[in-house]
């Protein structure tokens, strides 16, 4: 799965990376948490381009008569998300890409999860295969949400954990974010683990255990006590 993941970059790098017009400043956060509002980028049909989205993760899908779904929906995995009743229609219709520059996974050890942060070699951006939905309250209240697409583990991720979020290519974002495409059988082919020798794990401290500590130190890579290695 994908719970925690980190995006350090400025509106200025993610506005020209992902080639949309406009994109809010925002300080950098090390520890993107569910339920939090998250950048992502969609392509709105009938718009002449790309367009910078906030969103709440956690997809509340359309149907469902409490929001609090959501908290369960945060990832949806590649491998059936065509066939589940709350992915299957954003799957079709509201793609989008959730802008990253590294995630978090957990390793178990005897007595303790050990943290790992992974990210390109070179620190760049990336995005997630993502999913969004509109949901409104009888009341009225409109939410929109949204999930990240995971696979199994890459070379990389596998001493770590068996499944990694699905990182796109640039070259897979028009497709993925193009309103009319609706056959999965194009899309699967990108929903694949994303190359290893262009990721680097590295252990990180406790402190990002905490979805309340959101600051630098959260991706430092650490020591391991040799007990541990």
């Amino acid at each position: 799965m994908c719970g925690r993941f980190t995006q350090t970059h400025t509106a200025e790098a993610i506005a020209a990376t992902f080639q949309v017009p406009t994109v809010p400043p925002a300080p950098p956060r090390y520890n993107i948490a569910p339920s939090q509002l998250i950048g992502t980028i969609w392509h709105p049909q009938g718009a002449a381009g790309r367009q910078f989205m906030p969103l709440q993760w956690g997809l509340v899908p359309f149907w469902a008569k409490d929001p609090a779904i959501g908290n369960r929906l945060i990832n949806a995995r590649a491998e059936t998300v065509t066939e589940k009743p709350s992915f299957r229609a954003a799957f079709r219709y509201r793609r989008c890409l959730i802008v990253a520059d590294g995630f978090y996974e957990w390793q178990r050890q005897a007595r303790k999860k050990q943290p790992y942060y992974f990210r390109f070699q070179g620190r760049s951006l990336f995005a997630f295969a993502g999913l969004w939905e509109q949901w409104e309250s009888p009341a009225g209240e409109v939410l929109q949400t949204c999930t990240i697409l995971t696979t199994t583990a890459n070379a990389v991720l596998q001493p770590i954990h068996d499944r990694m979020p699905v990182i796109l290519p640039p070259e897979a974002y028009d497709a993925w974010l193009d309103p009319t495409l609706n056959d999965a059988k194009e899309l699967q082919p990108w929903l694949q683990p994303y190359p290893a020798a262009e990721m680097v794990a590295e252990p990180v401290s406790p402190l990002v255990n905490r979805a309340t500590v959101d600051q630098a130190e959260c991706i430092q890579p650490i020591a391991l006590e040799p007990a541990t290695l």
